[in-house]
């Protein structure tokens, strides 16, 4: 534990990670945004084993839980934000798959652990839980909201969630159960005829590791392609393959476009629908 090696100085370690971060904090809603409820609890919990009176038992300190609730309210609605303005052809499903996925205790936790929030984190057990670094980062983006404003605020949750979804596929995400219902629904929406499946290659059919290419044709024009093991498998794989060029995210997309200067208006939308 860090805070119990010489020369540990909470305030500033607080100003250090404000500094790292690149952010204006209030210092005092920084430090609040650190304290965790467990550790309120087992501090007065300790006291009172040590027979300390009532007045000297309590804490006289605030936990994280306001800040956390803020913080994640404002990430969702500013991640769905930029989603929709980055894909509009995705429905809402999707988005709210990605935005759950950015804001998972397993994906917070990890970017909490790589800035370093578990040596600044007040709470019961160490080394903090998944859960203590996912309500300790909400928390952080609480107070930055409250400090900063909003348009910080944004960008700040787009520079550390956005990355995390290089190299991730749209359905390794959004798990689709039947990809070829929804295909055939999207294309009748944009009054476009049912695809029609046709194997296109095969190879190693006569052994236990056969490959099959589907094709799904649509005015006698190629939608996609996809490969499988079996039929069903590559018919699936090539819906996917349509989907993804419908809504817009392909493999070969192009990155992340921090430039855009729709990110402030995404930032407003967020608080108002705060």
């Amino acid at each position: 534990r860090r805070s119990e090696k010489p020369n540990w100085d909470y305030h500033a370690e607080i100003q250090a990670f404000s500094h790292r971060v690149q952010e204006n904090f209030s210092l005092e809603l920084l430090k609040t945004a650190f304290v965790n409820p467990c550790y309120i609890e087992s501090e007065e919990a300790r006291r009172r084993q040590l027979g300390l009176d009532k007045d000297a038992v309590a804490l006289q300190l605030q936990d994280n839980t306001g800040l956390a609730e803020r913080g994640l309210r404002f990430a969702r609605a500013y991640l769905a934000q930029c989603f929709e303005g980055a894909y509009p052809e995705l429905p809402a499903k999707g988005i709210e798959a990605l935005v759950n996925f950015l804001t998972s205790q397993e994906l917070v936790s990890y970017v909490a652990q790589n800035l370093s929030i578990q040596d600044l984190t007040l709470c019961r057990d160490f080394p903090a839980p998944p859960d203590v670094l996912q309500r300790t980062f909400l928390a952080v983006i609480g107070a930055l909201l409250e400090s900063s404003g909003p348009e910080r605020t944004g960008i700040f949750v787009r520079d550390f969630f956005i990355p995390q979804l290089i190299g991730k596929d749209l359905f390794e995400i959004w798990e689709v159960v039947n990809p070829m219902g929804l295909l055939v629904e999207e294309l009748t929406k944009r009054n476009i005829s049912a695809p029609e499946p046709r194997i296109t290659r095969q190879l190693g059919v006569s052994t236990v590791l056969p490959v099959y290419f589907v094709g799904l044709y649509c005015d006698k024009k190629i939608l996609a392609e996809g490969p499988g093991e079996t039929l069903l498998a590559a018919e699936e794989e090539a819906a996917r393959v349509a989907l993804r060029k419908l809504y817009g995210y392909t493999e070969n997309r192009r990155p992340w476009d921090y430039s855009k200067p729709k990110q402030g208006l995404a930032a407003e939308k967020a608080i108002s629908s705060n």
